[in-house]
């Protein structure tokens, strides 16, 4: 039974966006095998390294506490006293192991992803307690997978055991005449042989259950054409949206520039398609363009012009000159000074002789 039905419509590579959404969520690629792995390898650690200091250190307490038995009080705050005593040394004897026991459980996460912190994973969901839901994942790939490699991993374990513990067996009915001391070096000798092989086959286990994981996870991670196309418009925004913005920002820009025209000295057309609206006063280093535009802006700035008394010049060439090469607010280029210059020096002298340019 097929985990997702729609897998087949992910076709294409999963986006960066989408990859990180994942990781917010919790949902990373992780193998248990990996863990096991680590913690194994912290036991082996524990039983080669530690083994014998805390059994020292625990028999010592408990021996001490045994040869003073009966001097011990069995009630009360001294009894409270000694099992604190107890507890404490205890826990003393094993804080180091346990201690690397937290580390490897870390490692074996951290090997596999980066740091993350979700709540998303144990969030309630009605498909976590779903009895349809349930029986899904019983029966789904996934599940089937899992249960061959368990079913696999206790023969291969089981194996490992007998090849190492079936040359002793005859030595097995020995150890109960043993010293304690002498049984607990053979029965140590014998885990950690155990232990190393079981790690041994592990490695390759974990290694393989890594990549299998990896596999399936980035096929989930997998996106159809839709939610390309859906995460496309999150991201640079629904293409109507966009429109609809520019020709808000474009009319508030027409609205803005409109409101400079009466600021202008001189309002230069072509005299029908193309207007452009310089500024100029004594003190500036060069005419400034404040407003131009084409057909019926062109028209609404020569109506502005008209309304404020500004002078209108006809010059097609310079028209069409300026509204190409300079923008809103900025000088006149140097190279259409004299063009320019000229212009407004004509519209200075009519209005010495109270005369104006023609309008159109």
């Amino acid at each position: 039974m097929a985990d997702n039905p729609e897998q087949h419509e992910k076709t294409e590579e999963p986006t960066q966006k989408k990859l990180d959404d994942a990781h917010k969520k919790g949902d990373v690629a992780k193998s248990q095998e990996v863990n096991s792995w680590f913690l194994m390898i912290g036991a082996v650690l524990v039983l080669t390294v530690f083994s014998k200091d805390m059994a020292a250190s625990i028999a010592g307490t408990l021996k001490v506490m045994l040869a003073q038995a009966h001097e011990l009080p069995v009630s009360g705050d001294g009894l409270r006293a000694n099992l604190w005593a107890l507890a404490a040394a205890i826990l003393a004897a094993v804080a180091i192991p346990f201690i690397l026991f937290m580390v490897a459980g870390l490692a074996g996460n951290l090997v596999q992803h980066r740091p993350l912190f979700s709540w998303e994973p144990v969030q309630p969901k009605l498909s976590k307690v779903s009895p349809l839901a349930g029986f899904k994942r019983l029966f789904s790939a996934t599940s089937l997978v899992n249960f061959a490699k368990g079913i696999a991993k206790l023969v291969i374990v089981t194996t490992v055991i007998l090849i190492i513990v079936w040359p002793n067996r005859d030595k097995l009915d020995a150890l109960v005449l043993l010293d304690p001391s002498a049984l607990l070096d053979v029965t140590q000798d014998m885990a950690i042989k155990v232990m190393i092989g079981v790690v041994a086959i592990l490695s390759i286990v974990a290694a393989l259950d890594f990549a299998w994981q990896k596999h399936k996870w980035w096929e989930k991670q997998r996106m159809t054409i839709k939610e390309l196309r859906d995460e496309y418009k999150q991201l640079e925004g629904d293409p109507q949206v966009r429109a609809k913005l520019r020709q808000v920002r474009i009319e508030r820009g027409r609205k803005r520039m409109m409101q400079n025209v009466p600021r202008a000295a001189v309002v230069i057309t072509n005299p029908t398609h193309y207007s452009v609206a310089l500024e100029y006063e004594a003190g500036m280093n060069a005419p400034v363009c404040v407003a131009k535009g084409v057909d019926n802006v062109a028209l609404k700035i020569r109506e502005l012009a008209k309304e404020h008394d500004i002078p209108i010049v006809e010059n097609p060439p310079l028209a069409r000159t300026l509204h190409a090469s300079v923008e809103i607010e900025e000088e006149v280029p140097a190279e259409h000074y004299k063009a320019v210059a000229e212009v407004i020096g004509y519209v200075m002298r009519l209005r010495r002789h109270g005369r104006r340019p023609v309008r159109h």
